[in-house]
């Protein structure tokens, strides 16, 4: 049964994939970009069925307006896929404070935003599917990305706690963290703080060189997670987290391993604390 999906950020990385993806296996999709060009090369993909529309995620206000009107137009969406993100690269100490504000305005208040926008009409519909695109970073850390992963955890948090909110209506959310793919995520797509102090050098240097080498020779191949995410929409009973490829299955296994760890080895003083 074709579906009808709305897929922010098509114009390149996993949203782009996936549109493309889901528009091969017959479904329809409302695409949004963020120019005029961006927007007349999506609807050409598939005419009739590959609609684009204008929208900035970070433009809270114009948000119900879109979706009002791309549903008008287009019909009832099936599938929400919150995909619009970037990666933000920098020492804590040194990054703006301003920095941060942007990449939890994108990758988790535009989310919420499109969310809340979906979930009125899934919710009097008695079923859709909202799929959040986070990221291994939302469960595993390492230095030089406490913003953006930051801004994966919460969605990860918050994807869990709608989920078990909006069930009960037919509704599902799945949070989807995608390991190391090769999309544009630590190249172009990527904002980086300039470094400031050297303390951090011997620590940092190597990270950031490491991960500029390898942009774009990641394991991960977007369109595979594309058909990943459509057998997704196919279950009946999607599940709360999906990790993508196999760095994030190791890296996650490995951080709740030492979780359980340290959880054990300080059991008999958490337990001191009851009355």
């Amino acid at each position: 049964m074709s579906k009808l999906f709305f897929i922010t950020g098509v114009s390149s990385g996993f949203g782009q994939a996936l549109a493309q993806a889901a528009l091969d296996a017959g479904h329809t999709v409302i695409g949004t970009v963020r120019n005029e060009q961006a927007r007349d090369a999506f609807a050409a993909l598939q005419p009739g069925r590959s609609h684009a529309y204008l929208l900035d995620v970070t433009q809270f206000d114009a948000i119900d307006g879109v979706v009002a009107q791309a549903q008008a137009e287009v019909g009832p969406v099936d599938v929400l896929v919150n995909n619009a993100g970037y990666g933000h690269e920098g020492i804590l100490e040194e990054s703006p404070l301003e920095e941060m504000r942007r990449q939890f305005d994108v990758n988790v208040f535009g989310a919420v935003a499109m969310m809340k926008a979906f979930l009125p009409s899934f919710r009097s519909r008695r079923r859709g599917h909202i799929i959040n695109i986070t990221s291994m970073g939302g469960f595993i850390t390492m230095p030089g990305i406490a913003y953006y992963a930051g801004s994966k955890f919460a969605l990860e948090g918050i994807s869990e706690v709608a989920g078990k909110e909006v069930r009960q209506f037919g509704v599902h959310v799945t949070a989807v963290a995608p390991g190391s793919f090769r999309t544009d995520w630590a190249g172009r797509s990527m904002v980086r703080s300039q470094r400031s102090i050297a303390d951090y050098d011997q620590l940092f240097d190597p990270i950031r060189a490491t991960r500029a080498e390898r942009s774009g020779k990641q394991p991960g191949d977007p369109a595979k997670a594309a058909q990943a995410i459509l057998m997704l929409t196919e279950m009946t009973e999607p599940p709360a987290h999906l990790l993508l490829g196999s760095d994030a299955l190791g890296l996650v296994r490995g951080k709740l391993a030492q979780m359980e760890s340290d959880i054990s080895a300080m059991e008999a003083l958490t337990r001191s604390t009851d009355a």
